[in-house]
């Protein structure tokens, strides 16, 4: 016995190492982009920045937000964000809740195409021809209807609607309510923690999005703020376009402040939904 709980020990002492080390990769990498962004100029210049600021100072983020170009790809990564994340989940819960119902004949049929998604992607020419014929192009529009259902989304929220006991839809179906009212009224109350899971992961994918971006956008006034880091990144020089580089400020800082500028808000967010990421919030729901 004491043989095998030293084994048990070790496997779980192995197991803690693992996960701190690969915490470890994710969260010093973040502390120094942090470090590096509220430092001064001489210090990142002199290398003497790594896992803490030298010099505090917040001259980078505000010139960072006072970059009208950055700015504008701010507020246009909003309004795809907000936009985007409502259409998606409003399209992704009503499709769910009709494959979750068995009195849907093809259900089944659908599932097969709604999987074949997810093996095999469209071709980029006739996905880019039909954005097109759509008259989609350089607008916010492409980055938000092509995107409107993500298979793997669809089939999380799906999967929980098929959990929730039926009798809670015949109880309301015999106090008169019709496929809409149990839907609105039963299913959404009771499956708030998938549909914030689902919710976020739309918000980060809306976010972040880039691939599109560069497909379908053309127009600088319309580029999204990933787009726009890019272009930091791999021409420095156009951060340096709105104002002439003085003592304060250093190609890197500013970069490093983009960065947190476009991670600051997910970040943000995320607290307020990760209480709903749990599983069995039906338990209990019907007493038998």
């Amino acid at each position: 016995m004491n043989w095998i709980a030293k084994k048990i020990s070790v496997g779980q002492i192995t197991l803690y190492v693992i996960l701190i080390l690969a915490s470890l990769s994710m969260i010093l990498p973040f502390l120094h982009v942090i470090s590096v962004s509220v430092s001064s100029r001489i210090s990142v210049e002199a290398e003497k920045v790594l896992l803490w600021p030298v010099d505090f100072t917040w001259d980078s983020y505000k010139y960072v937000f006072s970059k009208k170009d950055l700015m504008r790809s701010f507020g246009v990564n909003t309004f795809i964000t907000v936009v985007g994340t409502l259409n998606s989940m409003f399209f992704t819960v009503l499709l769910a809740y009709s494959l979750a119902k068995r009195e849907f004949l093809i259900r089944k049929q659908v599932m097969l195409l709604v999987l074949f998604t997810m093996i095999f992607h469209a071709p980029i020419v006739p996905y880019f021809l039909t954005v097109k014929a759509m008259g989609l192009m350089n607008s916010v529009w492409a980055l938000i209807i092509p995107l409107t259902i993500n298979a793997f989304n669809l089939i999380l929220v799906r999967v929980f609607f098929m959990q929730i006991p039926k009798e809670l839809e015949e109880a309301a179906t015999i106090d008169g309510c019709n496929d809409l009212s149990v839907l609105f009224r039963v299913f959404l109350p009771v499956s708030k923690p998938v549909l914030a899971t689902v919710g976020l992961f739309y918000a980060v994918a809306f976010w972040n999005i880039f691939y599109h971006a560069l497909l379908f956008i053309y127009d600088k006034r319309l580029e999204p703020l990933q787009v726009k880091i890019r272009n930091y990144f791999a021409t420095p020089e156009a951060m340096m376009m709105d104002n002439f580089l003085t003592v304060n400020y250093n190609i890197q800082t500013l970069q490093m402040a983009t960065v947190m500028v476009a991670t600051l808000p997910i970040l943000i967010l995320y607290p307020f939904l990760q209480k709903y990421f749990i599983h069995g919030a039906m338990l209990g729901s019907v007493k038998e």
